[in-house]
């Protein structure tokens, strides 16, 4: 399988090992990833900075400032990776990531990142079963972190055991495998809807709402990580597409957001309709500025054509994902959307729950489909399209 455009953190500690991931950067290129480097303060007692900057033709990260007082973003640089690798990950770094210990560049983007992280240890024998390790090693996979375990063979203290580097083959079939795993909308066409939609009142002033934008663009996101192409249907939203399997389609108005939508519906396998759509528009959209001459300014408003429901009707062959946002009666309104507009599945959240619903970097949902219905905790809007469309590929 090719790693065509999947986007890697290799971060290299101190260990004599270290000298293997030479060959596994040069490996990682040639099957198409993107490759940054992370290289610890002990790290460059083993190995060169420039080695690396010229087989990943990337610069490599060794501290939270360059040589010319540059800053490194680590939070940026964690969220750019589809994929964290620590390999040769060291008995220290290993208790760092176990306790959460934050003192150095590689820890403070392995901390912010929310992508899957891949942990190679490799260490002298003695050290390998050592009791804290033992634990250590039961703690990271407990954060759902994925272990390449050490190999049999001879140390670097002449020794012979277990404790050596896995083989730059081995960690590579690995990764292939972990992204081969995921790829469960490979071949699938995704259609997503995101973000606001603003009803002019007259060229200044709109009906809108608060919508982000954000729980649209983190599926899209996901959708294509896992091999969908995605065309992505937004409103008025400042979140970026990076990706080049999500076509981004920018619309305003309700009216633009259906026109859009019934251009792709027919051919695309999954629909999840996220955006925060209007229900109403004025029926009278004035074409210069309303000038404040009254006390009372009446506004008449006029039902905008329901997108979710006429794709509901036109549903031949689509697995149709509706949201709904409540403040009251929320499971029961959830329900009565999922049969009166013809859905597979909707989602519900609800502005009563902290830390839920627009302009949060959370969610809290419940899913429905006409047979069962569960219930996930507060995450990251990230975790929540995981969530959804871990859903979906089950229906599916």
């Amino acid at each position: 399988m090719s790693l065509q455009g999947k986007k890697l953190i290799l971060g290299i500690t101190g260990g004599i090992a270290a000298y293997k991931m030479n060959y596994l950067v040069r490996e990682l290129i040639k099957a198409g990833a993107e490759v940054k480097v992370i290289l610890t303060k002990s790290a460059e007692d083993f190995v060169s900075p420039l080695t690396f900057s010229t087989l990943s033709k990337n610069k490599v990260y060794t501290g939270f400032y360059d040589d010319n007082k540059t800053w490194n973003n680590h939070v940026e640089l964690a969220l750019w990776a589809d994929l964290i690798l620590i390999a040769p990950c060291t008995a220290n770094t290993l208790a760092k990531i176990s306790y959460g210990l934050c003192d150095n560049f590689l820890m403070a983007v392995y901390m912010s990142a929310k992508c899957p992280v891949v942990i190679a240890p490799a260490m002298d024998l003695d050290m390998y079963v050592h009791p804290t390790v033992t634990r250590n090693l039961q703690t990271v996979e407990s954060f759902g972190h994925q272990i390449i375990p050490a190999e049999y063979g001879e140390l670097a203290s002449g020794l012979v055991g277990q404790g050596r580097l896995a083989e730059p083959e081995t960690i590579f079939k690995f990764i292939q495998n972990q992204f081969d795993s995921e790829q469960n909308f490979a071949g699938k066409k995704f259609l997503i809807t995101a973000g606001p939609t603003y009803e002019n009142i007259d060229p200044v002033r709109f009906i809108g709402n608060h919508s982000s934008g954000k729980m649209g663009f983190d599926l899209a996101k996901e959708a294509a990580r896992r091999g969908a192409e995605v065309i992505l249907i937004s409103g008025p939203s400042s979140q970026k597409v990076e990706d080049k399997k999500i076509t981004l389609h920018k619309v305003t108005s309700a009216q633009e957001m259906f026109d859009e939508v019934f251009k792709y519906y027919d051919n695309i396998d999954v629909a999840i309709m996220s955006a925060a759509v209007a229900d109403y528009t004025p029926k009278v959209k004035a074409t210069e500025k309303i000038k404040k001459n009254e006390n009372e300014l009446t506004i008449q408003l006029v039902k905008n054509r329901d997108i979710l429901r006429t794709m509901g009707e036109k549903k031949t062959h689509q697995f149709l994902v509706g949201f709904a946002l409540e403040t009251q009666n929320e499971e029961e309104n959830a329900k009565g959307k999922l049969v009166k507009k013809n859905l597979d599945m909707i989602v519900l959240n609800s502005l009563r729950d902290e830390g839920a619903g627009f302009a949060n970097a959370t969610n809290k949902i419940k899913i429905f489909t006409p047979a069962e219905e569960q219930s996930f905790s507060l995450k990251s809007k990230e975790e929540v399209a995981q969530d959804i469309l871990n859903f979906v590929a089950q229906k599916l």
